[in-house]
């Protein structure tokens, strides 16, 4: 990938740049997956607490969960942790498993209601009085989604919505289809809103991970609406992932002409150009900019 000779993201922010393209859930009581995982090419790896882990592997599975993260085994992959839903008899558990090892994040399942947040800060510095994990939410019930204006202002931890079409196709007794027609308003509301308010935007799993075709299908799609990267629930989703939400040649050829064709009006005097027959304005620049700095931080690994 030719990244051009600009690689300068001073001024933006890491959330805007960091490569979170494939987002692979992995279970906290597997052994075996949590080593598989320090050799797979995923941006994030979230150790899982919750759903996919029995009621009687929940104190196992917090121990494998911080023995990892305390390995120092998986490179600069960042490490999340998704709790049991607040409310729930293992939420304070996994927190103080967890906590002291510092995660990347903590994901929260289920968020309808505002105060949660604050709730788990508060247990959070029980356990790692200098605790500086990010808060990712999951947007996966109607309840959630109606609301999730008023979360994404709920604290000042949170940078990231994590969509759950899952539950949500359930709780609508909709159907899923190729397209996802029934859920379509709810995801766009979760990138309206994320952008609204600064954060992250993650899509939801796709459960048939032997369907490459409708695999690389909804990546694409979910590329088009502006959604930052894939979760996943199988190593073999990826590549696929990766190369969906990273940018091509093509468009990093692009956005280095917008910057340049830019930069030559400025020297000029001048507070628009023109490509290609195409008005370029300050405007415009901020996601040719924000892809060049990515692919800079993709090449440099």
């Amino acid at each position: 990938m030719d990244v051009g000779k600009r690689g300068d993201h001073t001024a933006m922010t890491e959330a805007a740049i960091r490569p979170r393209r494939s987002v692979l859930f992995m279970p906290g009581s597997n052994a075996r997956a949590l080593e598989k995982a320090k050799t797979i090419d995923a941006d994030v790896l979230v150790f899982d607490l919750e759903d996919a882990v029995a009621p009687d592997e929940k104190e196992n599975a917090r121990t494998l969960v911080a023995d990892a993260m305390s390995s120092g085994d998986y490179g600069d992959r960042e490490l999340v942790v998704r709790i049991n839903a607040v409310g729930t008899d293992w939420w304070r558990d996994d927190l103080a498993a967890v906590g002291p090892h510092h995660p990347k994040a903590i994901i929260l399942p289920k968020m309808e209601a505002t105060d949660t947040l604050e709730r788990v800060s508060d247990e959070l510095v029980w356990h790692a009085s200098d605790h500086d994990a990010e808060f990712w939410v999951m947007l996966e019930t109607p309840r959630g989604f109606l609301r999730a204006e008023d979360i994404a202002q709920s604290h000042d931890r949170l940078t990231t919505f994590v969509v759950g079409t899952n539950d949500l196709v359930k709780d609508l007794r909709a159907r899923h289809v190729p397209g996802r027609e029934p859920v379509l308003g709810a995801l766009s509301q979760s990138i309206l809103v994320a952008r609204a308010y600064g954060l992250s935007v993650l899509d939801g799993v796709y459960s048939n991970f032997k369907d490459a075709k409708g695999f690389a299908a909804e990546c694409e799609q979910a590329r088009n609406m502006g959604f930052d990267g894939k979760t996943l629930i199988h190593p073999g989703q990826v590549k696929a992932a990766n190369d969906a939400f990273s940018p091509s040649d093509a468009e990093l050829e692009q956005a280095n002409r917008m910057i340049d064709a830019f930069e030559a009006a400025q020297a000029d005097g001048k507070g628009v150009a023109v490509l290609d027959g195409r008005m370029i304005e300050e405007l415009h620049l901020a996601e040719a900019r924000r892809l060049v700095a990515m692919a800079h931080l993709l090449a440099a690994r």
